[in-house]
């Protein structure tokens, strides 16, 4: 519950933190990628948190990770075996594992975009996205290691990761409310660039 309240609390502040709109915000052409995928994202969230069977589940939270890591990224492809790969993107929202560039990494992001959706420098993407690969692969219901990712879109893909691997549709709603979470921290630091 604690977890939450900060979430939420940080999610109310996010605007007044991070300055005005268009402060700092990135290149007229890339708002327009990094808003469309934001809203995909979005929508992709919503079907999972509104799903009725465990197949819609694991195709939305399929959806959910590939548009956050795009074919560079771990994990991208047809998580849940049904033949389609769903959020198909030719770039992730972060940086791939070689280093190849994520829409929000493009230059000059405001102080939001670094510090909820990059969470940091990426200047070792592969450590970066190892890190993730760790906290997801230790992951608990007593053991919650996604604080310890700064980037939230990471910990979305933590949660989807996790939805793809349960049969329980109820867990995977719960992992969808996670998702919401981080999902909506991230649009609002992303919409702070606008």
């Amino acid at each position: 519950m604690v977890g939450r309240l900060s979430l939420l609390l940080c999610a109310a502040s996010l605007l007044t933190a991070c300055g005005s709109p268009g402060n700092g915000g990135v290149a007229a052409s890339t708002d327009l990628e990094l808003a469309a995928r934001v809203d995909a994202l979005n929508t992709a969230v919503s079907a999972w948190q509104s799903a009725s069977t465990i197949a819609e589940a694991h195709a939305a939270a399929e959806a959910a990770r590939n548009l956050v890591v795009g074919p560079d990224g771990p994990f991208y492809g047809d998580a849940d075996g049904d033949g389609d790969v769903a959020g198909i993107n030719s770039i992730g929202l972060l940086p791939g594992l070689g280093g190849e560039p994520g829409l929000a990494q493009n230059e000059p992001v405001n102080a939001c975009v670094v510090a909820h959706v990059l969470g940091g420098a990426w200047d070792e993407p592969s450590t970066r996205w190892g890190d993730a690969v760790a906290a997801i692969d230790v992951w608990a219901p007593t053991n919650n290691t996604f604080p310890g990712l700064a980037s939230h879109p990471q910990r979305i893909v933590g949660w989807a990761t996790l939805t793809l691997a349960t049969a329980d549709l109820d867990t995977a709603l719960e992992y969808a409310g996670h998702a919401r979470l981080h999902t909506d921290i991230t649009s609002q630091a992303i919409q702070a660039c606008e």
